[in-house]
Parts: structure tokens; sequence; C-alpha cells
């Protein structure tokens, strides 16, 4: 096969986030010729998120803050998260290797603290960089808990931040990174291996256009999140841009491609496809999320693997003391422990008749809970604590006049209180397994219903991401075929391939898997064991 290559590199990466960035610095330093394409400017989805990387064992960041973690406690944790999505032993290497990950990626520029949030929260403030991201405290019975959510330091969310570190850390490695740049197929040798990529690019495009294709990409992509009517219309000249003044671009890759192109839920067709049950929530990402990551992939025969599980996040808090509340169904019936992460709570309120669900609380933690607004959140996090606390509330003096408002069981309602109320003064374990120190008796009136459920609304939105992705060899990041077999000089990682967090998501570990799975398969494509015989 003969291809007129127009840019050689030993590997090429699709895909410049979080896993991108990681598989181009590990194949650079491995000592391999390093190109990486962007359909935008770089970042992704790791740009847009909140910065946290999922590690523990005993990261210098957890030692400054007096915390004591093991990699077997956070391995013992982990299992209860991760399920079969990654083997044992892959798990093991992920624990195991988990603090030394974090010290790799601050010498690469990207900085962390070990400020520690003493409250119960989805995502910090700008006081505190080290924090009980999961739901670590609801498993302290078989899993000795640790905060493990380490935030890299930055005002308000700061996954630009490490991202931009990364990226800074790759081009100092001398990766060259061509952004406006769309991988189209992958091209594969008469013997079956993956040498390169054909892609269109926008590098020689007039100056207007390039201008404009990314300042239009910039400014759907944050309304796109929270309105994605009018993400969709801003992004749809950028489409037009892209067809009509790309030009081809073919690079060859004489070790190997890595596929990091994210996960696919700016993709309706295929969230309809694999993943139904997920809708209304906000689409985390950027429409570089489209799926053509796995695309790529299954059509030079690659299997997949958890395309139906998704995360949707239904957050209870900040301000901490809504945690104290008892989430039930339109029955009265106790949903889950409230004091679980957001992606767990959300799987359970998805789970309940019409996905509905409300938070009962009482006079005194009200009060606490608009006490605590102002100081334990961050702009979008305030917006979001004042709406659950005015526009989605209802109240009533009784128990049966607040379930009528907001039209639950009152009876169910009742008899769930009671059981909760009965447990608490008695010191009892509380019936859905809260911490005991989060559990209160609710009994001063007047009582409020606040609207937990999943359906689309401005002021309370469900953050969701994909979860599943391309099958790959957990040694070395090969993709496989859906039979066991590898396809030669073929990677993946982050979203684009199923990784530790395909089951279950708890903050961070997406982007922790992003630098696990980018680093293997960076270091295994840039070295000669990567090679081609």
């Amino acid at each position: 096969m003969t291809v007129a290559w127009d840019e050689y590199a030993d590997v090429v990466v699709v895909g410049f986030g979080a896993a991108g960035a990681c598989a181009a610095i590990e194949a650079a330093e491995a000592g391999a010729s390093v190109v990486a394409l962007d359909r935008f400017g770089g970042g992704g989805a790791t740009a847009l998120s909140g910065g946290v990387v999922y590690a523990g064992g005993g990261t210098a960041q957890q030692r400054t803050a007096g915390i004591e973690d093991t990699p077997e406690a956070m391995f013992a944790y982990l299992s209860r998260e991760v399920g079969d999505a990654v083997s044992p032993g892959t798990l093991q290497r992920f624990c195991e290797s988990s603090a030394s990950a974090l010290a790799w990626l601050e010498e690469r520029g990207v900085p962390f603290e070990a400020s520690l949030c003493p409250y119960k929260t989805s995502y910090p403030d700008n006081r505190f960089y080290l924090y009980y991201s999961g739901s670590e405290l609801s498993f302290a019975g078989t899993a000795t808990p640790a905060p493990r959510g380490h935030r890299a330091v930055g005002k308000g969310t700061s996954g630009a931040v490490l991202h931009a570190r990364l990226a800074a850390a790759a081009q100092e490695r001398r990766v060259r990174v061509r952004t406006r740049t769309t991988a189209h197929r992958l091209v594969a040798s008469d013997g079956g291996r993956i040498v390169g990529v054909e892609a269109t690019t926008l590098r020689d495009a007039p100056g207007w256009v390039r201008f404009a294709h990314g300042t239009l990409h910039r400014w759907s992509v944050k309304p796109g999140l929270y309105m994605p009517a009018l993400g969709r219309a801003l992004h749809r000249p950028v489409g037009w841009l892209e067809r009509r003044y790309g030009r081809p671009l073919r690079i060859a890759a004489r070790r190997g491609v890595v596929l990091a192109a994210g996960g696919f839920v700016h993709n309706r067709r295929m969230v309809a496809e694999h993943a139904p049950a997920y809708r209304g929530g906000l689409r985390l990402g950027t429409p570089a999320d489209d799926g053509s990551g796995i695309r790529l992939g299954t059509e030079v025969g690659a299997g997949t693997g958890h395309l139906d599980r998704m995360s949707l996040w239904r957050f209870l808090t900040p301000p901490a003391a809504l945690v104290h509340g008892v989430l039930v169904d339109r029955a009265g019936q106790r949903v889950c422990d409230e004091s679980r992460y957001g992606a767990a709570i959300g799987d359970a309120v998805l789970r309940c008749d019409q996905r509905r669900a409300w938070l009962l609380v009482d006079a005194d933690v009200l009060a606490e809970a608009r006490r605590q607004v102002r100081e334990q959140t961050l702009w979008f996090q305030w917006l979001q604590a004042r709406w659950v606390l005015t526009v989605d509330r209802v109240s009533g003096p009784t128990l049966a006049a607040v379930a009528a408002k907001a039209r639950v069981d009152p009876a169910g309602l009742a008899a769930t209180v009671k059981a909760y109320n009965a447990a608490a003064e008695a010191g009892e374990p509380d019936p859905a397994g809260k911490p005991a120190d989060l559990v209160r008796p609710l009994a001063r009136p007047p009582y409020s219903l606040i609207d937990c459920s999943v359906r689309p609304r401005l002021g309370q939105p469900a953050p969701m991401l994909t979860l599943g992705g391309l099958l790959v060899d957990e040694q070395t990041g090969l993709v496989r075929r859906p039979g066991g077999d590898t396809i030669p000089g073929l990677y993946a990682a982050g979203r684009t391939a199923v990784g530790v967090c395909s089951n279950s998501y708890v903050s961070g570990l997406s982007l922790a898997d992003c630098v696990f799975s980018g680093r293997r398969a960076g270091r295994h494509a840039g070295s000669e064991e990567g090679a081609p015989c």
C-alpha cells in the first residue's frame, strides 16, 4: 500500500485533552516523535472540568494534611465503585501508582495543595483543594475512608489550569500540536497494522476563518452546557467552516496511533441508542465529544464496552447542611443515603417513578443551609443553591401539608420520617446507611420538600458524561477486537476507552483514569516495544 503522506511521526495522538496530552508526553519522553491532533484548540472536556484528580494511597498532599491512606484502603473502596470495568489487577496497579501519578503531574507543572475541606461538598470553594470527592464515608465499615479528591490549584473550576500545564509540558518536549485538525479515518497496512491518520485541517485557511472557527466554538461551549439548543445553533457555522475550508492532511504513524478524542455525550444518536435512560441532563463536554474516536476504532474492527453506562449527577450539596435531609420518591419512600456522591444519587433518582425525588428538611436544617450558602459556594453553586432553597422548594406546617403541596404520598412520607427519626434518637444505624454523624432527627416544623428530580431545568441542571468506549488491553492500552486480540499500532485512552471509571463515577476518577490510561498508551506506543517488527 502506497500513501502520499504529508507529515511523519512515530506516534500520532488524536485528541489533546488530559488523556491525549499525557499520552503525548510519555511517548515523547520515551524518545518518539509525536504529533497531536485536536479538532479545536485543545483541552476538550478536561478544560471545562473542575480539574479534580482522584488520587490516594499516601499522596504528598494527604500526608501534609495529616491524612493516613494506603493503596489497600483505596483499592477496598474503589472495588465497590469500579466493579468489573477493569480487572482487579489493573485496579490494584491504578491504586499503587496513584501517589506517584500525582507527583508526575506536579513535576510537569500541575499545581496541587493540601488545604482540606472540612465539610461535605460536591466541589470545594477557592479555600480548599483536597476533599472527600466520592462516597468514601458511606463505606467506612468496609473501607477506611480518606479524602482523595485533589483539585488543581486555580480559581473557580480549575480544569483549564490542569490542561494548560500539561499542554505546556508537551510542547516543551517537542510534541507538534496540530489544532483545528479533525481525524476522519485510520490508515491500515496490508497486514492490518494502523500506520497513519487521514484528517482535514484549517492550518492553511485564511486568518479570518481560523479566528472565526475558534471564536464561534468558544462561544458555543459554555452556553451549550446550560442551553443545548443555543449551543448547537452557535456551533453550526463551525462545521460549515470546516467543510468549506478544510484541506486534507495525511500523517504517518511509524509506531502507533493513540485515540484520545473523548466520549460521545454530544452525539444524541449514540446516546439514544446505547443509553436512552439518560436524558434531560447537562452534557458535560464539548462538541468534539461526539463519539468520533470510538467510531475511528470500530471502523477498523475494534470492540466496545460499557456504552450503556453514563454518569448523571444530582448533587445535594453545597450547602453542607442539606446532607442531613431525607431524599424520598413520590411514594414517600427513602431513595438512598443522602451523603453519597452525586452520580450515585443521580442513578438512584433515575430509578424512581417518573424520575421524581424530593429532599425533606425541617426548619433547623433549612436555616443552617441558608447560613452556609455564601461561605461554601462558588458563583455557579451559589446560583443553584439559591434556586433550590427558593424556586424548587415548597413548605408546610406539617408533614401531611408539605406532602400535599409536592404531591408526595403523605402516609409514605410519615412512615419514612418516623423510622428515620427513631433510628436517629436511639443512636441506631440509619436505615439507608448514612454515616451516623450526618444523621439528625427532622422534627422542627415547618417542613420543606426540595425538588431533586431529574428533568430539564435551568436552575438545577444534572451534568452527565459517557463512561464506556473501546476495549483495550489493560497492560498496554492497545485496542482490542471483540474476540480479544489486539489491533497492532492502535491505542485508546480516556473516555474513548473502557477504563477505571466505566462502571460508575466519582469526582476526579475520570481525570485520574485519563492520566493512567494516557500514560500507559503513550509509554507503550513510544517505546521500541510498540514499534512494528
